[in-house]
C-alpha cells in the first residue's frame, strides 16, 4: 500500500508531513533519480518542467523541488501558476521527462499535493509511484549527488501560459463564440489568466469571477465545487452559459442558461452521444469509462444509444488507465473530471468546456435542451469525517448493514461505501428507485460506521 501517495499523487495539510520542503527536496532526488535510470543510452540532459496553483504554500514545494531536481543534475522549468492539463501538455511538447504540478486541486488553501506525469503526459503508474516510494522512505538517497560540473539549472518559461492558450483553443478549430455571453469561474485558482484569454481569443464576452488570488482564497466559496457562485452570475448577466473551474482546472462545472447545475453524468452522457452520432467525430470502439459514481439512470442510457459503458474505481487515472486498457478515447467523472483522450492526456477543464461549446454551436441548442438525456436515479451521499481509515471488512456492525441494504435494494438499488483518497472522509453513496429509500439507507449505513469508529 502506498504510505504518501493517494489516489492522485502526495496530498495534505500544508507545511505538514508529507507536504514539507524536507519531502519535497527528496522527492525531487528521487524523481531524478528514476529518470537517470529511465534515460539509459539517451542523449542530452534530463528535463522537469514544474508548474502550480495559486496557494500560498506552492513557493516553499516548488523551491524545494526545484533544489532536489537540479541537485541531481536535471534542468528545470518553471512555469509558475497554470493550469494541471496544461503541465501534461507542456510536458509533451518541450520534450521533458516528467511534468510535476503542485496543487491540492478542489481543496481548500490549507492543503497541498504534488501530482506527476511522465514523458507522454500521462499520470505516473502504480509501478513507478512504488519505486518513488521505496525511495522517500529508505536510505538509498541520503548518499545521492552529483559532481559540482554536473548539477543542474533552472530557468522561467515566461510563454507558458501561450503555448497552451494557442494549444487549446486548436481543438475546436471550426469554433466561433462571438455573441456567447459566458461567466466564467475561475475559483481564484491555477487558470485564473490562461481561462479568460481562452475564451476571449475565440470572440465571447466573458464575465470572469474569482479571477483575484491571493494565496489563501482559492476554492473558497467559489468554482467547480460551490456552483451557486456561477449560477448568480449567469442569473445576473443573462448569459448563455456558466462554466465553473476547480483550484487547478482539471475539472469543470456547468450551467445552463436558465441558472440550473446542470449534472456531471448528464455532461458525459451528451458528450458520449455527440462522439457517436456526429458526422466526423468517433467514440472509439462504441465504449464510454467511467467510475462507480455515476448514476444507475446513465448506464440505461448509454445502453439506450448501443455505447458500452467500462465501470472503474474513483480517480481520474484509472479512468484513462481503462480508457487505453479498453481503447476509448472518452470517459469522466460525474464530479467533472472529463478525459478526451484524442485531445489530452489528463482530465481538461477548459478543453471539455470548449467541447460543449461546439457541441451547443454545431447543434444550434442551448445547454438546456441538451440536458435532461436521462432521468436519475434517486441518490443520497453523506460524507463523514474519520479519525481512523480502519479497513471496511473488519467491522461486523458495517458488514451487517450493508449485506441487508444489498438484499432490501436487490434490482433497483446499490450503495457504495468507500474512503476518500484525498481528505480523512468516508463517503457513503446510496441509490434506489425511491429518494426515501435512498435516505433511508444511507443513514442506517452511516449510524453503523459512527458505532464501529466513530468520527472526527
Amino acid at each position: 500500500m502506498h504510505r504518501l501517495f493517494g489516489t492522485d499523487g502526495i496530498r495534505g495539510k500544508a507545511n505538514n508531513y508529507p507536504i514539507t520542503p524536507e519531502v519535497a527536496l527528496k522527492l525531487g532526488k528521487a524523481i531524478a533519480k528514476i529518470l537517470e535510470a529511465d534515460r539509459k543510452g539517451m542523449v542530452g540532459s534530463r528535463r522537469a518542467i514544474i508548474g502550480k496553483d495559486t496557494r500560498r504554500s506552492c513557493y516553499m514545494i516548488e523551491s524545494a523541488l526545484e533544489a532536489g531536481l537540479v541537485s541531481m543534475g536535471m534542468h528545470v522549468y518553471l512555469v509558475g501558476p497554470i493550469p494541471t492539463p496544461a503541465i501534461a501538455y507542456l510536458t509533451r511538447s518541450m520534450l521533458c521527462d516528467c511534468g510535476i504540478m503542485i496543487t491540492a486541486s478542489h481543496n481548500l488553501s490549507d492543503d497541498n499535493g504534488i501530482k506527476l506525469f511522465d514523458r507522454h503526459g500521462q499520470k505516473f503508474r502504480d509501478e513507478k509511484i512504488q519505486e518513488l516510494e521505496k525511495l522517500l522512505l529508505g536510505p538509498e538517497l541520503e548518499a545521492t549527488h552529483v559532481r559540482n560540473e554536473y548539477i543542474g539549472e533552472a530557468e522561467r518559461i515566461e510563454d507558458a501560459r501561450g503555448r497552451y492558450i494557442a494549444y487549446a483553443k486548436s481543438t475546436v478549430p471550426d469554433l466561433s463564440l462571438f455573441g456567447k455571453t459566458i461567466v466564467l469561474d475561475c475559483a481564484n485558482g491555477a487558470a485564473y489568466r490562461v481561462a479568460p484569454a481562452v475564451f476571449e481569443e475565440l470572440g465571447a464576452e466573458v464575465i470572469s469571477i474569482n479571477i483575484h488570488p491571493d494565496g489563501l482564497n482559492i476554492n473558497d466559496g467559489c468554482g467547480a465545487i460551490n456552483p451557486e457562485t456561477v449560477k448568480m452570475s449567469v442569473n445576473m448577466h443573462n448569459a448563455d452559459i456558466g462554466i465553473a473551474l476547480d483550484g487547478d482546472a482539471d475539472r469543470v462545472v456547468f450551467c445552463d442558461e436558465r441558472g440550473k447545475v446542470v449534472n456531471g453524468d448528464q455532461i458525459i452522457a451528451i458528450c458520449a452521444i455527440d462522439l457517436k452520432e456526429r458526422m466526423g467525430r468517433v467514440l472509439k470502439n462504441d465504449t464510454l469509462v467511467v467510475t462507480e459514481m455515476s448514476n444507475m439512470g446513465l448506464f440505461k442510457e448509454m445502453e439506450r444509444h448501443q455505447i458500452n459503458v467500462e465501470v472503474t474505481e474513483v480517480g481520474d487515472h484509472r479512468v484513462i488507465e481503462r480508457m487505453r486498457y479498453v481503447g476509448s478515447n472518452f470517459g469522466g467523472e460525474e464530479s467533472g473530471h472529463l478525459i478526451f483522450s484524442d485531445l489530452n492526456t489528463t482530465g481538461d477543464g477548459i478543453i471539455s468546456a470548449l467541447q460543449i461549446l461546439q457541441i451547443m454551436e454545431f447543434s444550434d441548442r442551448p445547454l438546456s435542451q441538451l440536458d435532461g438525456r436521462f432521468k436519475p436515479h434517486p441518490r443520497c451521499m453523506i460524507n463523514l469525517p474519520v479519525s481512523t481509515k480502519r479497513p471496511i471488512q473488519d467491522m461486523p456492525v458495517v458488514q451487517k448493514t450493508l449485506v441487508a441494504c444489498h438484499e432490501t435494494l436487490a434490482d433497483r438499488g446499490r450503495h457504495l461505501v468507500r474512503y476518500s483518497g484525498t481528505e480523512d472522509k468516508l463517503r457513503i453513496l446510496v441509490e434506489s428507485e425511491s429518494q426515501d429509500e435512498a435516505d433511508e439507507w444511507a443513514s442506517n449505513i452511516a449510524m453503523a460506521f459512527k458505532k464501529e469508529i466513530g468520527t472526527t
